[in-house]
């Protein structure tokens, strides 16, 4: 199995179209965003792409590590199911609180893959109001 893609997302439907064949609309993809005040909590979903070859089992688990300045701040890890020779995805929820301002990195993994993570970046700000 492979992780295809991994984002940061407000929203995801899926929908058939001629084929058959599925899409997957992602709304409000983001790599950053902004708090009232510190200290906060946050809980981003990530949705996390993955793929079976049809030749593998299609089962494994999936754990994503939220680290801040190298260290892990959150974990996650859940069992994967994908019927094999097709895309499934995972969401993961983070929650995960912030003194100030800064970046944390969702590092995504497959626990049958050696290869180095997928690695996702999350800025927060501070709210600067408008007008």
């Amino acid at each position: 199995m492979q992780i295809v893609s991994a984002l940061f997302v407000e929203g995801f439907d899926f929908r058939m179209v001629d084929g058959p064949s599925t899409r997957i609309d992602l709304t409000g993809v983001y790599f950053s965003t902004a708090v009232d005040s510190f200290p906060a909590k946050i809980e981003p979903h990530l949705i996390v792409l993955i793929r079976s070859d049809a030749a593998e089992s299609g089962s494994d688990a999936l754990e994503v590590e939220f680290v801040r300045d190298g260290e892990e701040v959150a974990r996650n890890r859940q069992p994967v199911l994908i019927e094999p020779g097709k895309f499934g995805y995972q969401l993961v929820k983070g929650d995960i609180e912030f003194d100030g301002p800064g970046t944390v990195e969702a590092h995504c993994r497959l626990a049958g893959e050696t290869s180095e993570p997928l690695v996702v970046p999350l800025t927060v700000l501070p709210l600067v109001p408008t007008g």
